[in-house]
């Protein structure tokens, strides 16, 4: 009889293992050798089967869209349902222009109007709004100075005025107070509560409301910004009688007009652009 195998282990490595002091012959040994030798095999294909499959798996994970996570410039099925208007499509400037009536000079970058250069004080929506809810991306550049503007009208700047005087300035600015000239404050007029703007290069969420006297701005999910425009009755007064750079009583401004996008001199990207109109 030849020498026995009796160890847990029959091979290096080998995930298997026999029961002790069992003896076997030569052949026998050998048998168990070849089945050895080709179960490592096997695992070793099934080890790199698992492997591929994994990789495929993440691959696939990678590429597909995640389920419920919206594309841009795009209205969902849900937001066209309750009246949603998407005023840019990230293709084209189909129903935008200047503040001046002229074309952009600038064209679309990555999906978003980019107002600085476009040759006018503002890039504006062709349509005038009155009551509405008015969403939209925005990211800044380092040092950028913007604003969205709303209910501007006439187009026409007054004397010695430029159009801005003619609307409502919703400030954007690359700071990190929260006074009358830093993100979310209506310009000039009324303080943010916080600034509540994400850092240069990410995207930001403001949302904008309009419903008669009562203005109100949302950033980031949180509300900065409220007032009443009833209560401007002095032009270069705000309500608590400290004063402002315009010579208007807001509670005579326009209640409708122009939505535009500033060119102050720096670049800021705007998309996700849509408008829900509100019943009165």
């Amino acid at each position: 009889m030849a020498a026995s195998i009796s160890s847990h282990r029959v091979s290096p490595g080998h995930p298997f293992s026999f029961p002790h002091a069992n003896v076997y012959d030569d052949s026998r040994a050998a048998e168990l050798s070849h089945l050895d030798y080709a179960g490592d095999c096997y695992m070793q294909a099934c080890f790199y089967r698992w492997s591929f499959a994994a990789a495929l798996l993440s691959l696939m994970v990678a590429v597909e869209p995640r389920r419920g996570e919206a594309s841009d410039n795009v209205l969902s099925p849900e937001e066209a349902k309750s009246g949603w208007i998407l005023l840019f499509d990230g293709k084209s400037l189909n129903g935008w222009q200047t503040s001046s009536g002229q074309p952009s000079k600038v064209p679309i970058e990555d999906a978003s109007i980019n107002p600085h250069g476009s040759g006018g004080y503002m890039m504006i929506h062709q349509k005038t709004w009155s009551d509405f809810v008015l969403a939209l991306d925005f990211k800044i550049s380092k040092g950028c100075n913007s604003g969205v503007f709303v209910r501007t009208f006439p187009l026409t700047p007054r004397p010695g005025k430029d159009v801005g005087f003619n609307g409502i300035e919703i400030a954007i600015d690359d700071t990190t107070t929260a006074g009358y000239y830093d993100t979310g404050a209506f310009y000039d007029l009324a303080k943010p509560r916080e600034n509540a703007m994400k850092p240069v290069g990410q995207w930001n969420h403001m949302v904008i409301t309009c419903d008669g006297p009562k203005l109100s701005v949302e950033l980031n999910g949180k509300l900065v910004t409220q007032t009443d425009l009833d209560q401007w009755t002095t032009p270069n007064r705000r309500p608590d009688g400290s004063e402002h750079k315009f010579d208007i009583a807001y509670k005579d401004h326009p209640r409708a007009g122009y939505i535009g996008l500033q060119d102050h001199g720096s670049q800021c990207w705007y998309k996700n652009i849509k408008i829900k109109p509100l019943k009165r």
